[in-house]
């Protein structure tokens, strides 16, 4: 057996949650310290002190106007999410009832308990109970997912003005707001989806007691609730931001003549809008649902192992333990970029966010060792399509090991083929000499290259994993992909943030240098965002 106890673990998970949460919102509160006001002492208190003041230009009608624009965004985007959200409810209604229907319908609504599969010598509970809890399970999940997309939104929205007026100041005091807000972000959708998985298996437990099949069976709506929001957030919301983004364009650049995010295009706010609601609260939910869905698999093919049979529930925790550690690693991953170093150059950006990928997954591999080691027992048996397999700690940590380390293959072959500092973006500019024609081949000859590394790394991870703890090490490998994901969240968010910032500058008529400094916190953010959309896939 491991050398921790069971009360280590109902410490750890929740108190990691917390912390996370705790964390998002002191990283909020020091974005909020950056006003966006008309008050004329707020605004010099912040930005009197800026080196880079223009004579001549009224200073403070530029954040006044900030604040104007920031607030069309803000409206627009919330506008967008609660009419998408009048779709959601009728959808979580309708497909609760379906979810209840099937699955209590499987044994005609039984109210008798039956010898469970895995485990004949217990007793299951009802057909009529797993068809209840796998409902609300499916519910929470959703639930959930449309609060971390929705909150990330909010987020995003907050911080973008500030991250313009930030970039007075200088490009590394703009890239820390925007850091901070997507890290807001990442630790609430990693704190809350850990949180209220945790308490739901709980109270689950009091009606289910040492039914484990059954608790985790139901247990797993809670991923299915949150893959389902995915859908609409991603796909609605990934729409509406590439439509208003090729009609801003056409408008503007096409039949105009007029510069990107020029004030008078008003299909810019609506582009803006779109990467708040696709970008932001549509990767959001989308993530959330990669992160339910793995964890809800393990911890069923969990239950169904010699530790799930002999009712140890540190070891069945094991997953949100990994979970758990990845709160706290992602924790001390994010004051590197905005306490222990300063980024004092636009050539430092992407260097920055590339570090943030490579201390996570370092740390959280020594993390992985300590859970591994310290919370399982040195072996125990898994259920392996009829028969058992006998599986080891240590065969385990390298499973998610391997996920782990193929997220961060994945993430920095993705940097490679979408970052202007390497060839392959530098040959897709290059091409554009010759004709659009030829660009759009080499684009997509480029696109199709790109995945070649990303395919072999899942499908090293996957045979890897499978061949020590089957099934069960592919989700745990799955769930260490998703380890760090309040990182990665956080560097996903990030793009969209200085992409509306950019704008912001644009359309207040902010000076050129100024508006240098957001396009390459812009320029990075394109990159990292490839990095989240590939991991979350």
């Amino acid at each position: 057996m491991g050398v921790w106890s069971d009360t280590v673990t109902l410490v750890l998970i929740p108190g990691s949650a917390l912390v996370g949460i705790g964390f998002a919102l002191l990283q909020w509160f020091l974005v909020s310290r950056v006003k966006v006001t008309e008050d004329v002492n707020g605004y010099h208190e912040n930005l009197m002190e800026n080196e880079d003041q223009e004579e001549g230009v009224d200073q403070l009608g530029v954040v006044i106007k900030c604040s104007e624009i920031q607030n069309a965004i803000a409206v627009g985007a919330t506008s967008f999410l609660f009419t998408e959200y009048k779709y959601l409810t009728i959808f979580m209604g309708a497909f609760g009832a379906i979810i209840f229907l099937f699955l209590g319908s499987v044994k005609g609504f039984s109210t008798e308990s039956e010898p469970c599969s895995y485990n004949p010598e217990n007793l299951c509970k009802p057909a009529l109970a797993n068809a209840i809890f796998s409902t609300v399970a499916f519910l929470l999940g959703a639930l959930t997912s449309v609060l971390s997309g929705f909150l990330g939104m909010k987020i995003a929205t907050y911080a973008n003005a500030r991250t313009t007026l930030e970039a007075r100041k200088g490009v590394g005091k703009a890239f820390i707001v925007a850091f901070r807000s997507g890290a807001v972000m990442g630790f609430l959708l990693a704190a809350n989806g850990l949180l209220v998985l945790y308490v739901s298996i709980n109270l689950f437990k009091i009606y289910y007691g040492d039914d484990w099949e059954g608790l985790y069976e139901s247990i797993t709506g809670y991923g299915l609730g949150g893959s389902s929001m995915a859908l609409f957030g991603r796909v609605g919301g990934g729409i509406y931001t590439k439509a208003a983004d090729v009609g801003a364009d056409l408008v503007g650049k096409v039949e105009k003549n007029i510069p990107e995010d020029d004030p008078r295009n008003p299909a810019v706010i609506a582009d803006n809008v779109g990467d708040n609601v696709g970008d932001i609260a549509g990767m959001g939910s989308d993530l959330f649902g990669s992160y339910a869905e793995s964890s809800c698999a393990a911890l069923f093919v969990a239950s169904i192992s010699s530790f799930g049979i002999s009712h140890n529930f540190l070891a069945m925790s094991y997953p949100l333990i990994i979970s758990s550690m990845g709160i706290v690693v992602c924790l001390i991953t994010t004051l590197f970029a905005t306490d222990l170093s300063e980024i004092k150059h636009v050539s430092e950006i992407e260097p920055s966010l590339k570090r943030q990928l490579l201390i996570s997954t370092v740390l959280m591999t020594a993390g992985i060792a300590t859970v591994s080691f310290f919370a399982l027992p040195s072996e125990f048996t898994l259920y392996n399509f009829g028969s058992d397999k006998v599986v080891k700690n240590w065969h385990l940590f390298f499973c998610v090991v391997t996920g782990l380390w193929a997220g961060l293959v994945i993430g920095y072959t993705t940097e490679y083929y979408t970052s202007n500092a390497y060839s392959p973006v530098q040959d897709v500019a290059d091409s554009c000499r010759t004709g659009a024609a030829t660009n759009v081949i080499f684009g997509l000859a480029l696109g199709y290259k790109s995945v070649i590394i990303p395919i072999f790394a899942i499908a090293i991870a996957i045979y890897v994993s499978f061949s020590l703890a089957a099934m069960y090490g592919i989700a745990m490998a799955a769930l260490g992909m998703l380890s760090t994901i309040a990182t990665g969240l956080a560097i996903d968010a990030y793009g969209p943030i200085s992409d509306n910032a950019g704008g912001i500058a644009e359309m207040a008529g902010m000076s050129h240098k100024i508006r240098e400094r957001t396009d390459a916190l812009d320029a990075a953010g394109n990159t990292t965002a490839a990095i989240g959309k590939v991991m979350t896939i």
